[in-house]
């Protein structure tokens, strides 16, 4: 194993279905990268604390570095969930295992990460979906209210859509998709009462595996995948909108569904996204960075 003595940097992109975590030292040079489970406390407070020490691990242990976390490893923690104040004071509260942690929202380090720290705009679609934009020390949130009060367009609405649909033409209320036997394969169900019995009580991260089922419908014709996926698109659309009103530099999609969801976006949408130049957990050690020079 080898020590470094230079600072080092742990940047965490928590999310709702998975936490990577990227360790760089003050070069920005990436040294190790982990990934592991769940990380929305909003969802759960402690499965969220345990995926980010666990991924920090990972990355220490990728990294090969023989050092703890708490000794050296300076925090930028980006989540989901900790737009909400009752969240964001909770993990505040964690006895965390590294030498500082500076917590931020997933929206924040994602649009430091996609632009490199500079001002600009981002559309999130992942398990959840959300547009954020920073201007000059302001910024701008649209949506990320949460599955299922909100989120649409993320993987989570999709697969709620996928289920509610397969409902429905499985009551003969509307016609028969392929989404149907898509659903059942991947949950196991045989009918209507058995799907039923399967979903109850699920979240977000549950929902959130389906939506590729509906990008599979809607590539082969099913007329109501497609349905689906232009509702989402029609939001997405509208959130592009806005956010372009208040002429950010840059405008990055990101998350999961991004390389099934650009096809299906008009044109005149499409055309106007930028690449982002990072990946948010660079975005949390930006921000890391900047809080601990400060």
């Amino acid at each position: 194993m080898k020590s470094n003595k230079q600072q080092l940097f742990l940047g965490i992109d928590g999310g709702g279905s998975k936490c990577k975590a990227v360790i760089l030292n003050n070069s920005m040079q990436v040294l190790g990268e982990g990934i592991s489970g769940a990380a929305n406390p909003f969802h759960n407070l402690e499965r969220a604390q345990q995926s980010i020490s666990h991924a920090a691990e990972l990355a220490l242990t990728d990294a090969n570095l023989d050092i703890s976390l708490k000794s050296e490893l300076i925090a930028g923690v980006g989540l989901a969930g900790v737009n909400l104040p009752k969240y964001f004071d909770l993990m505040q509260q964690w006895q965390h295992p590294f030498k500082s942690m500076h917590l931020a929202t997933d929206l924040h380090i994602a649009c430091l990460g996609a632009h490199s720290g500079e001002d600009g705009a981002i559309m999130i679609t992942g398990t959840g979906s959300c547009g954020y934009l920073t201007n000059q020390g302001e910024s701008l949130v649209i949506g990320g209210h949460g599955f299922p009060h909100g989120d649409v367009c993320s993987g989570a609405w999709l697969g709620f859509k996928a289920v509610e649909n397969v409902l429905l033409s499985s009551d003969g209320i509307i016609k028969d998709t392929s989404l149907t036997e898509k659903i059942f394969r991947e949950l196991g169900c045989t009918d209507s009462n058995t799907l039923i019995e399967t979903i109850v009580g699920n979240g977000a991260t549950f929902y959130a595996r389906l939506a590729i089922h509906v990008f599979d419908a809607a590539d082969a014709g099913d007329k109501v995948a497609i349905e689906i996926i232009t509702e989402g698109c029609q939001y997405f659309e509208a959130v592009f909108y806005k956010l372009m009103a208040m002429n950010p530099n840059k405008l990055s999609l990101i998350g999961g569904l991004k390389p099934r969801l650009m096809q299906w976006l008009p044109e005149a949408v499409a055309t106007q996204i930028s690449e982002p130049e990072n990946p948010p957990e660079i975005g949390a050690v930006l921000f890391a960075m900047n809080e601990h020079k400060n």
